[in-house]
């Protein structure tokens, strides 16, 4: 199975940071997140390839410098059109996959990719997401009763009221089609244009990843500001 990171987001919440280098090269314990990413993924028996999609011609070069030639690692230009338009670019090298993941790279979860393909087959999905519905707020909240403040609840972990979509998919073959069928806009957004329509025909699956910490690691800011967390989701990584 191949895996595709994107990074190619331009980073516009991670300036000025992110003027000087890319969002998946924010270093986190002195390596890039991306790296994280690159060998969490490397660490399934049944990832044999990892794609990275990014502006090789900006500041994605910077993510190309750093792995060099190493095996199993390759990597395609950013469309600059939408998500939909990143993966026709490699088109032909998912042509022989039944199914791969796409991974958005500011994306920092130790997700049980394993689960999620059980997932993906069980449901007979063209796509699965990764989601959650608890999540752990970064304010104080508080219980309230006729103005009166009866008690405090510090950073406590909410029940959401829907599921929040993350940013790692596992597709099948045929989002590729669907992709191409689109082929006459100029962008293709994938969760707009594609799963949306999938989503009111019941072919998108979702995994809950449960208890297990995420971030979204927009910039070193949040990066810092969560250190705990992301130490913990490091380990899970298992490094």
């Amino acid at each position: 199975m191949k895996a595709v990171i994107l990074a190619g987001d331009k980073g516009t919440r991670g300036k000025p940071y992110t003027e000087y280098f890319p969002k998946a090269m924010t270093p986190i314990n002195g390596k890039p997140m991306i790296d994280y990413i690159v060998k969490y993924l490397k660490s399934f028996s049944f990832v044999d390839e990892v794609i990275v999609i990014s502006d090789f011609n900006g500041l994605g070069g910077q993510i190309k410098n750093y792995y060099g030639n190493q095996k199993n690692i390759t990597f395609a230009q950013d469309s600059q059109n939408g998500t939909g338009v990143d993966l026709l670019h490699i088109a032909n090298k998912l042509k022989n996959e039944s199914e791969f993941v796409l991974w958005f790279v500011d994306n920092l979860c130790a997700i049980d990719l394993e689960k999620m393909k059980e997932i993906f087959k069980e449901k007979k999905s063209l796509a699965c997401i990764a989601t959650r519905t608890k999540r752990k707020e970064e304010t104080g909240f508080a219980t309230v009763e006729n103005g009166i403040i009866k008690k405090f609840k510090e950073k406590p972990i909410m029940k959401l009221q829907l599921s929040e979509c993350l940013g790692v998919y596992m597709l099948g073959k045929d989002i590729i089609k669907k992709i191409k069928s689109k082929q006459k806009q100029n962008k293709i957004n994938l969760s707009f244009d594609i799963l949306q329509k999938l989503s009111k025909e019941g072919k998108i699956s979702a995994f809950d990843i449960g208890e297990k910490e995420w971030i979204d690691a927009e910039s070193p800011m949040v990066l810092e500001r969560n250190e705990k967390i992301v130490k913990k989701i490091i380990k899970q990584m298992g490094f």
